[in-house]
């Protein structure tokens, strides 16, 4: 078992409004973006030219469109190239702003949190997928601007991130604990800044969000943390501790991560690591030094 000489939590600000005025305006985007928050009626088309057209109404009916070009796939981690990026377009006319749509059936990989994807007929896939990034953590009952679904925009080709996790135990098994890799392409996904409290201050860095399923928090599923990759494997540690008073074991847990760049999010889930066998616990510590090696942030206990 591994885990982290001090506990990170990455406090993500609360959800904003999308940034869309009347009419028409442009700005640069990068990861599985964000294109609408709480989206109903959602639409996808993707022209010839390889630009996508997104439809939706916002909780208050409104009608929301934008227009997503530009990028496609993941750069590696690097301190000098910057990352791909979308470039937006967003309207509140409604009016579609590309070429007939051309994208097909979508014939992808299996996704998490699906809306809509298409596959487009150079090969390429078009993905919208919305989940509940900014809960709280340690089951704190969300807000409504907490509890929002982010409907959020891919374009890849090719094979998409890995995200490994394994369980096992931490202090012989007074807790349960969680491991693993996020990949892309055979290389770790990670960044190079972050601020104290484990948020990514560059568009290489990733959070992985953990859920626990019927803990002390309450039945169902409930927001336990999320915390950074680390360098160079992509690698991270968990330890399920005491917090607002009793650790957030439960049956279950759950992980989902922005893919990196434009690429698509990534999910996994698995059991509870059960009663504590310290012949498989010795088992997972050799693992984790094999695949983690001797990263400072994680340390055998």
């Amino acid at each position: 078992m591994r885990r982290p000489p001090q506990a990170r939590r990455a406090m993500l600000a609360a959800a904003i409004a999308v940034g869309v005025a009347l009419g028409v305006a442009a700005r640069p985007a990068d990861a599985s973006e964000i294109v609408g928050r709480n989206a109903t009626n959602v639409r996808l088309d993707v022209d010839s030219s390889g630009r996508a057209w997104v439809r939706w109404r916002t909780a208050d009916g409104s009608l929301k469109t934008v227009v997503a070009s530009g990028a496609i796939n993941a750069r590696h981690p690097s301190r000098t190239t910057p990352q791909v990026k979308f470039t937006f377009r967003y309207s509140s006319s409604g009016r579609r702003r590309i070429g007939p749509n051309v994208c097909g059936p979508y014939r992808g990989p299996r996704l998490p949190w699906f809306v809509l994807a298409c596959t487009h007929p150079n090969g390429s896939h078009w993905a919208l997928q919305a989940w509940q990034r900014a809960l709280p953590n340690y089951g704190v009952p969300p807000t409504p601007v907490r509890a929002v679904r982010e409907l959020r925009l891919s374009h890849w080709s090719g094979p998409i991130a890995v995200l490994t996790i394994k369980t096992d135990w931490a202090y012989r098994g007074r807790f349960d604990h969680l491991w693993g890799t996020f990949r892309y392409r055979g290389r770790g996904v990670y960044g190079f800044r972050s601020d104290d409290l484990g948020v990514p201050l560059d568009t290489y860095g990733r959070n992985i969000y953990v859920d626990t399923l019927d803990s002390s928090y309450g039945p169902g599923w409930k927001r336990e943390n999320s915390f950074l990759t680390h360098r160079p494997t992509g690698g991270f540690c968990y330890g399920f501790y005491p917090h607002r008073g009793a650790p957030g074991k439960g049956r279950r847990y759950r992980a989902t991560v922005i893919g990196p760049s434009v690429t698509p999010d990534i999910f996994w889930e698995g059991p509870a690591p059960g009663p504590y066998d310290p012949v498989k616990d010795q088992q997972a510590n050799e693992e984790q030094r094999r695949v983690l090696g001797d990263d400072p942030q994680c340390v055998i206990n």
